[in-house]
């Protein structure tokens, strides 16, 4: 999902939903403003409030939890990087033309995940050339008993390097903002702003609050948006540890 057009279109939402609310102030009778109205209205407003407040908060705090895990897996899947790098030049020279190939394998899984163009899409699903990496550890021949042990360790590392990648790719297919709930939510904030605008004044100060109010929420569905999409958009989940990984294993 978009974050730009759809916080927008949070805020247009609240933002006319308070103007209609003073507009239907304009047309309502007098006996339909008094002070018992308005206490009904602030107190179904109020209990509106807090579920919205309730629903924004679980939905920053899981994004949240969404975004941080991605994080820790890009600098788990960084240190693995290295650790395989290392261990294939414990080996042996033997292992040259396969640091090589990794190195090549990196470096085109960090412009895959995040492409130099603006345009391009991040791809996280892998590529098939970590299998082709397998095949050729498969083919050597360890001489001694310190080489058959690194092979193990090579293999065994290789083979969580590509888990930590499948399951990075599997969870980000299935963390997303429910629509229903983003709808319902969006819903409540409408409702709310109504009852804002039916009570206040249309004059220069309300309608600069009410929109301040407007843009904090479709700010919180931004910020909500951005975090369960963390290799798009604006807070996008930084390269830096796999670029690092990648200069240790040129030296």
């Amino acid at each position: 999902m978009n974050s730009i057009p759809l916080s927008g279109i949070v805020f247009a939402c609240v933002f006319a939903a308070a103007l209609v609310g003073m507009a239907i102030r304009r047309v309502l009778p007098e006996e339909h403003l008094c002070t018992d109205v308005k206490e009904t209205v602030r107190l179904s407003t109020a209990l509106i409030s807090t579920m919205a407040a309730l629903v924004l908060g679980m939905l920053v705090s899981s994004a949240k939890s969404t975004y941080d895990a991605r994080k820790n897996e890009v600098a788990e899947m960084s240190s693995e990087i290295v650790s395989i790098d290392r261990s294939l030049e414990r080996y042996g020279p033997e292992t040259g033309n396969i640091r090589n190939e990794f190195r090549l394998v990196v470096a085109e899984g960090i412009q895959r995940i995040w492409p130099s163009q603006t345009s391009l899409a991040s791809e996280l699903r892998p590529g098939g050339k970590g299998e082709t990496l397998a095949d050729q550890l498969d083919h050597l021949e360890p001489k001694t008993s310190t080489q058959a042990a690194a092979k193990s360790q090579i293999a065994l590392e290789i083979t969580t390097l590509r888990r930590t990648q499948w399951l990075m790719y599997l969870k980000s297919q299935h963390n997303s903002v429910p629509i229903p709930l983003l709808v319902v939510l969006t819903s409540w904030l409408v409702i709310i702003f109504v009852g804002f605008g039916l009570f206040s004044p249309p004059n220069a100060t309300i309608f600069v609050t009410l929109g301040l109010a407007g843009l904090a929420v479709s700010a919180a569905i931004f910020i909500i948006l951005e975090m369960y999409t963390p290799f798009t958009g604006v807070m996008r989940i930084s390269s830096a540890p796999v670029i690092e990984a990648l200069s240790q294993m040129e030296r």
